[in-house]
């Protein structure tokens, strides 16, 4: 069965069908830019792009960089703030013409889709995929059962939102090297998220996953077992297409 997911980060908005038996995308994804500001407009335009791109005529499932109850935005924080309150749902739906549309967090959708075909496939116990890009995004696993919207990214670290030391983002915006953000920022963050919860496993996902060799072996004195995404930056589009189905 083939359905559609669209994910909508903080840079880029990409979207793809999705092949539910296999947990692949059937085409390449279309991505377009996000445009600045973030707001729910100029959001919808570009979502209703990538998904008339593919000529899509069915449910559509699209995930969101924030906290989401039921289809409405509870908070924005690498987007336009005036997201919050929106019913991203009805918006969204009436943009696509009436296409039923499902909204979910951004890396919940990318951990359901880790926890289904990928690298957390089968673990039971705590299991925490982070994904590291222009925030971070966080989904806690307890037994396969997804916890929603748990937002680690915003847990302080030095007096800070942690997103805004141990991002991709933050890795970018100073131009840290790969063992300096590794060891100084990414390590501590784990560090500090695993007092809390004690996971089993981290899943490391978004964008930099590609490159997890690069600075996943200089991450020391950590636990839980740490492993790359296996959907790496399709997680997303993966994630939103199983919610898609529901």
């Amino acid at each position: 069965m083939n359905v559609f997911g669209v994910d909508i980060g903080g840079s880029g908005i990409k979207g793809a069908p999705v092949d539910l038996e296999h947990g692949a995308l059937t085409e390449e994804r279309h991505k377009v830019l996000t445009p600045q500001p973030a707001t729910p407009d100029g959001v919808a335009g570009c979502v209703v792009e990538v998904v008339e791109h593919f000529g899509w005529t069915g449910p559509v499932g699209v995930t969101f960089p924030g906290v989401v109850t039921g289809s409405t935005i509870r908070t924005a924080a690498n987007v336009d703030p005036s997201w919050i309150d929106v019913d991203a749902g009805t918006l969204l739906s009436d943009r696509l013409g009436g296409l039923p549309v499902t909204v979910l967090n951004d890396a919940d959708a990318a951990g359901i889709a880790e926890m289904t075909y990928g690298a957390g496939r089968g673990r039971k116990g705590t299991v925490i995929m982070l994904t590291l890009g222009t925030g971070i995004g966080s989904a806690l696993f307890v037994d396969g059962r997804l916890v929603p919207n748990t937002e680690l990214g915003h847990l302080e670290l030095k007096g800070h939102d942690a997103e805004t030391r141990a991002s991709t983002k933050a890795k970018e915006d100073e131009d840290l090297t790969w063992e300096h953000w590794a060891t100084r920022r990414v390590q501590k963050y784990l560090a500090h998220v695993e007092m809390l919860f004690s996971p089993e496993l981290f899943i490391i996902g978004g964008g930099v996953s590609r490159k997890a060799d690069k600075f996943l072996p200089l991450i020391e004195d950590i636990r839980a077992e740490i492993v790359p995404a296996e959907l790496q930056n399709n997680a997303g589009i993966v994630g939103a297409g199983m919610a898609a189905r529901r």
